[in-house]
């Protein structure tokens, strides 16, 4: 068949060198069964992505959804120590890997839960590798989850575009700071959702601010926040503004997130609810 010499994009022509494009989608586990996927992702790091998406969880779970966890930092993974999952066995055999689960019964997957009791071990691998880690993460561990969070790395390199590409995301929550340089961070993130034709769920600023703990004023440690302009640049939700609050990271630090009783991300949670779909039968 003689190749078309015209744009085959603009036609509705059955040219014959017109091409499917081909999906790097990977399959799940043949025993997993998850509904949905998000992903938490940021142009940067150290805005508290680890953090949104352990709060994000905690209350998905209280309200009744089965959730897990696939931690795909894999060079700086933080899931288990908000958790409190240290020296934690993870059992499999040749059908895969049986996620662990916290207290509250939330499933989760981490590097650090292969690294035996030696938490400080550094992960010196090469991209493709670490990528690899991610697929195997998704393809191996045997998933029961209603919705499947994904704390992804920052940036938009290997592991992000591995997330991107590989797994069945229904949408992706950007997390930023109040900074200066939001918009870009934003845009960076925004950016490569566009490009991998993945929807926006919503952004989440941390660090917004500190409460003063004698008169309850709201202190912008970083300067007024430009997150609503931003949400409203690129037409996304706000779905919350999380203070630095010391009893929240002493939960953190504490591996006691279930704990935690503030209401910052219930209107994230809720708006996600809504976004995918999400029934209880």
């Amino acid at each position: 068949m003689s190749e078309c010499t015209h744009d085959c994009s603009s036609c509705s022509s059955n040219c014959g060198s017109r091409q499917q494009p081909q999906s790097l989608l990977i399959p799940a586990n043949a025993l997993s069964d998850v509904k949905h996927v998000v992903g938490i992702v940021s142009g940067k790091g150290g805005v508290g992505k680890s953090l949104v998406t352990s709060m994000l969880a905690v209350l998905l779970q209280r309200v009744g959804f089965k959730v897990g966890i696939l931690d795909a930092d894999i060079t700086g993974p933080s899931i288990p120590k908000a958790f409190g999952m240290h020296n934690v066995e993870v059992f499999g055999d040749q059908n895969g890997m049986i996620p662990p689960r916290t207290k509250t019964g939330i499933d989760m997957i981490s590097v650090n839960l292969l690294l035996g009791s030696d938490e400080t071990k550094p992960v010196i691998w090469r991209g493709s590798m670490i990528a690899g880690t991610v697929q195997q993460f998704w393809k191996e561990t045997i998933w029961d989850v209603d919705v499947l969070l994904v704390d992804c790395p920052p940036g938009t390199g290997d592991v992000p575009l591995t997330v991107f590409q590989s797994l069945p995301l229904d949408g992706v929550v950007i997390v930023s700071s109040p900074q200066d340089l939001v918009s870009m961070i934003v845009s960076k993130a925004a950016n490569m959702a566009k490009m991998m034709n993945v929807p926006v769920l919503g952004l989440v600023e941390n660090m917004s601010y500190i409460k003063c703990p004698d008169c309850g004023k709201e202190i912008k440690v970083f300067g007024e926040s430009h997150i609503e302009e931003v949400a409203e640049k690129f037409g996304y939700d706000l779905l919350a503004r999380i203070p630095m609050d010391s009893k929240l990271a002493a939960l953190v630090d504490r591996g006691m997130i279930e704990l935690m009783e503030n209401d910052y991300m219930e209107k994230a949670a809720f708006s996600i609810i809504e976004k995918l779909g999400l029934s209880q039968e």
